[in-house]
């Protein structure tokens, strides 16, 4: 077994015991909601170890590949005070948490945030070690410091806002969770953003609040009303010359000019559709506190997506955005791969 193929054991192993241990609460009043979440979360914190990558030599004693975890984390800990750089922290760090030291994990954490203090993926990791060590499973202040650091650098960040909503949850601060929880409902595929919209519900019933408005569907055939009507297309130059999958997910997006990357309203649709006519409205909106009908002004645009992620992924393929002013008179249209 090469490093990588063992780091990105320790990697894939570390991640789930993470989740499972900080998702306790819910494992044990809703267990089916908390396996899916599980699931989804590991899934969408897979990119770390890409990102990483794997140091070619950390010193000569790196240079005998190791053939377990034991005798990795065993090479790992004789090179720590001789680390280039974050990179053989990132790895100390997660294999300790694999081999079942937690304490030695989070204390490998706060040397890479010396190293790397404003990195999303390693401040929410901190912030996961801190809760692993306390006796509740809680992210104590410094764990929601990260947490909130790393969303301030990264609004967009699924794993710092999914952990911050479940550590507002612990210091009974339900109504601050469900706001925090909302804008994931735009990122995660179908059915996390089922179980997460429930997780969301309960928070906002806790405070007082109503559920969020049941999910539905803009209708081409309903009148536009306060909505906004979108019409997108294929460029048939661009699709006569590039291998398009029929299947691929086509977003019509809906975001304040300026403003976070979170749609105010979002349409999900198939490649095979197009093209197609949709009338985006608060229905379409994944969070009731930003609505489409209280903007004054809008930007439109549609996006072709592998991954199926309403988030933009490299590889994407958007229209060119268009900004109106509403109530808009005349459909928006737009133009997949026009130049």
């Amino acid at each position: 077994m090469t490093t990588s193929s063992i780091f990105a054991l320790i990697a894939a192993a570390a991640t789930l015991i993470a989740f499972a241990v900080v998702l306790r609460p819910l494992w044990r009043a809703k267990p089916r909601s908390a396996a899916i979440m599980i699931a989804g979360l590991t899934l969408s914190s897979a990119g770390l170890y890409p990102l990483i990558g794997t140091p070619i030599a950390l010193d000569a004693s790196m240079v005998k590949r190791p053939d377990t975890i034991e005798e990795a984390l065993a090479q790992l800990e004789r090179s720590r005070d001789r680390f280039p750089d974050h990179e053989g922290w990132v790895m100390l760090a997660t294999a300790y948490a694999r081999v079942g030291k937690p304490e030695q994990a989070r204390e490998a954490w706060e040397e890479v945030l010396k190293r790397a203090p404003d990195d999303a993926n390693f401040l929410a990791a901190a912030a996961e070690a801190r809760a692993q060590v306390h006796p509740q499973r809680r992210f104590d202040a410094k764990a929601v410091e990260y947490l909130q650091h790393a969303l301030k650098n990264t609004p967009d960040h699924q794993r710092a806002r999914f952990f911050l909503g479940i550590a507002l949850r612990q210091q009974d601060k339900p109504a601050e969770a469900a706001a925090v929880w909302e804008p994931l409902l735009a990122t995660v595929d179908a059915a996390n953003a089922d179980t997460l919209r429930a997780e969301i519900d309960a928070a906002r019933v806790d405070a007082g609040l109503q559920a969020l408005p049941s999910p539905s569907a803009g209708t081409a055939n309903a009148p536009a009303e306060r909505g906004l009507v979108v019409e997108v297309a294929l460029d048939p130059a661009f699709a006569a010359r590039v291998r398009l999958r029929g299947d691929a997910t086509v977003f019509v997006i809906a975001r304040a000019p300026g403003g976070p990357p979170m749609p105010v309203a979002v349409e999900k649709h198939t490649l095979a559709d197009l093209p197609l006519r949709v009338i985006l409205d608060d229905a379409d909106g994944p969070m009731p506190t930003a609505r489409l009908s209280a903007l004054k002004d809008v930007e439109v645009i549609a996006r072709i997506s592998e991954s199926g992620n309403a988030m933009r992924q490299e590889g994407d393929l958007e229209s060119k955005p268009v900004r109106v002013t509403l109530p808009a008179d005349t459909p928006v249209k737009l133009v997949l791969g026009a130049e």
